[in-house]
């Protein structure tokens, strides 16, 4: 009889109205419960098993807060933001209609869908790879559960291709080149090209580069070297606001992945019209500058047009076995390359000298390199440290690179400048609290000065083991782009201005126009706007997670054998959180979780303090960032892209990793897969 009286409705929505709500982020559990964990650090609110089938990992609610058995629980009421809008997803047929799982390591639901119009449902199977759009909310104003709209298909279940185009549509990045072709033509462009065909210039680059676009030359002065940075010019080819200038803008970036790359431009432009073959007259922008015998840039660089043609086409390892061992195996380089290759590598030891005593120098940390098969499969990995060669090239770079930054910042004052703000102000207390409890030489507020944070960087350097150096990362700012002028503290120079990538950054194409302006004395294009150094910023970050993201998964196809075996690795600890330890094997780079229980399994002796960077083992410190310890693979788990790892040398109340040991340790794997992954300032992808 009071199952439709409004007037009983009306009184449970009073109730309701009364009790407090919180307003937080969802968190999911694998065991079917969940979180509202709210904006007030350490506030998180019980959800149960049924009332976490309202909602998913990640969302932004509303929740009631109610009291059921002396605890309080979150009663999920109103949607804020929902976590899943455009998402990666497998394809489940359930009696002949279709389903998707969202690709995501705790979001299970099976949600209803149907493909967008102009699709066939029939081409559709179990396991595919699609896109889906989150169409509806189950908490939504529209109610009755969760249902999305399928729009693209992506591929197959069992292609074995599937890591990379997955990857690719995930970050909603292109899996081809542009389909934009036509016959290339030099535009008029007002300029006057200096002919240099006769200077012998050189390439370096990996044996398999066909977009190279610096090449450089080298000749002594009475106080140093004059060195000339000739880069390749897209711009020639295609005006601003031009079709190929639009898609250009949209990508970006060339996205390099392993075993592939996807240009910005077209191939026949990157590989070929636009490379600096050797051989063949390219146009270039070039930039001439001095450096003095200790390796300082004089000021006043000059930047102008040029024709080029280059005299060497040389390879990394070939030139670095020259200038390391005296000889090169097949590699005998005519007299004037081989005095440019002597001249170059003098002049980077004079700039690599003058940098780390007056800006920041990079510590040699290996890059790792995927060699596939035919079929995509990982056959090997390959570490490689920046060589002699590699140096040659980096130092060129990061000076022509200083220059335009220089230049830029002087006239027009703008361009596309990438900076780095050092500490972040909101973080600065943490910092010097840590800084002081270490007896740091400076701690206080000229640390936002460069010279301060160059001080600073060096000091780090300094220390025995880099465990300072990875808590310090941790109160830094990201890099960013941006039109105005600004210091790079990450590498210690007042501008920083890359130019010298035009065929696979957007942002130095639009450099290099602005530069040609100058040169020619016509009006400089408008001041890009924040828009667009934003959109950038963004594309440089989905282009770093794809390949992340790309990596992990060919880790753990490619480590499945060193579970059976149990291979020992050295790993350097690169993370402690709440529920384990994060480490990275030095062979192969693999990033691995070592869950805290399979270390030990009572969680009071043994204690994981993120903040600190520490684990503690009664009290004690056991593990901190930087140190090195041999670790074991015990899983390489391919639908979630994760290797689980542990110690070769545990406590002695440690118990026997079983099976039952693996599984209970799941909820903490899961909550590594959780965290979203921090970004320190990617000083050494700005070279």
């Amino acid at each position: 009889m009071f199952q439709d009286n409004p007037l009983l409705a009306q009184l449970k929505q009073q109730l309701r109205d009364n009790l407090p709500k919180k307003e937080g982020v969802v968190r999911a559990s694998d065991r079917g419960f969940g979180f509202l964990e709210t904006d007030h650090r350490g506030e998180s609110y019980f959800i149960a098993p049924q009332q976490m089938k309202r909602v998913m990992h990640g969302d932004r609610i509303v929740a009631v807060i109610r009291a059921e058995n002396g605890k309080e629980q979150a009663e999920p009421e109103s949607l804020v933001t929902p976590f899943l809008t455009r998402f990666v997803a497998r394809i489940k047929v359930i009696k002949d209609r279709l389903f998707v799982v969202p690709d995501h390591p705790v979001l299970k639901e099976t949600i209803k869908a149907r493909p967008k119009k102009g699709l066939d449902e029939k081409q559709f199977k179990e396991g595919d790879w699609v896109i889906a759009n989150l169409k509806r909310h189950a908490l939504g104003e529209e109610g009755n559960g969760h249902f999305a709209e399928i729009t693209e298909y992506v591929t197959h279940n069992n292609d074995p291709e599937a890591p990379w185009w997955v990857v690719l549509r995930r970050h909603d990045l292109p899996r081809a080149a542009p389909e934009i072709e036509q016959e290339w033509q030099l535009q008029e462009e007002g300029l006057t090209r200096e002919d240099l065909t006769t200077l012998p210039f050189v390439t370096i680059d990996g044996e398999s580069t066909k977009d190279m676009d610096d090449a450089l030359y080298v000749e002594t002065t009475a106080d140093g070297w004059k060195l000339l940075v000739a880069i390749a010019d897209p711009t020639a080819y295609f005006e601003q606001g031009s079709e190929l200038d639009k898609e250009a803008a949209k990508r970006a970036f060339t996205v390099y992945l392993p075993g592939r790359n996807i240009p910005m431009i077209p191939r026949h432009l990157s590989d070929e019209l636009c490379s600096l073959l050797e051989g063949e007259e390219r146009p270039a922008l070039c930039c001439e500058m001095f450096i003095t015998a200790d390796g300082a840039l004089q000021p006043n660089p000059r930047f102008f047009a040029a024709t080029i043609r280059s005299q060497g086409r040389l390879i990394y390892d070939q030139v670095s076995d020259l200038l390391e061992n005296g000889s090169a195996e097949g590699f005998e380089p005519a007299p004037v390359v081989a005095e440019q290759i002597a001249l170059l590598h003098a002049a980077t030891s004079a700039r690599q000298a003058w940098r780390k005593e007056h800006a920041i120098l990079f510590k040699d940390r290996p890059d790792y390199d995927f060699e596939l098969n035919e079929a995509g499969e990982v056959v090997a990995i390959h570490a490689s440290f920046r060589r002699s060669a590699n140096k040659i090239v980096e130092e060129a770079m990061i000076a022509a690179n200083q220059c335009a930054g220089d230049f830029l910042a002087q006239q027009p004052g703008y361009g596309i400048f990438n900076v780095h703000a050092g500490l972040d102000v909101e973080k600065f207390k943490g910092a010097q609290e840590l800084l002081q409890q270490h007896e740091a030489p400076l701690s206080d507020e000229s640390l936002f000065t460069l010279d301060g944070f160059c001080k600073l960087r060096h000091w780090l350097d300094a220390q025995p083991t880099s465990y300072l150096d990875n808590r310090i990362r941790r109160f830094q700012t990201y890099s960013l782009m941006s039109a105005e002028p600004g210091a790079h503290f990450g590498l210690g120079l007042s501008h920083y201005a890359t130019w010298t990538s035009p065929i696979r950054k957007y942002g130095d194409m639009i450099n290099h126009r602005i530069l040609k302006a100058i040169i020619s004395q016509q009006p400089a294009p408008a001041c890009p706007d924040a828009a667009l150094t934003e959109a950038l910023s963004l594309a440089r970050r989905s282009n770093r997670m794809a390949e992340r993201d790309i990596g992990d998964w060919l880790y753990s196809r490619f480590l499945a054998p060193a579970v059976v075996s149990q291979q020992v690795f050295d790993a350097e600890i690169m993370d402690v959180m709440r529920s384990g330890i994060k480490v990275r094997l030095l062979e192969n780079g693999a990033v691995c979780f070592i869950p805290g229980s399979l270390i030990l399994k009572d969680r009071k002796r043994f204690v994981c303090n993120h903040d600190e960077g520490r684990a503690y083992l009664d009290g004690e410190v056991y593990y901190e960032l930087g140190q090195t310890i041999q670790v074991k693979l015990e899983d390489a788990i391919e639908a979630t892209r994760t290797l689980v790892a542990i110690p070769t040398e545990l406590p002695s109340a440690a118990a026997p990793v079983t099976k039952e040991a693996l599984a209970e340790s799941e909820h903490e794997l899961i909550d590594e897969l959780l965290t979203e992954p921090e970004e320190t300032a990617p000083e050494e992808d700005e070279a």
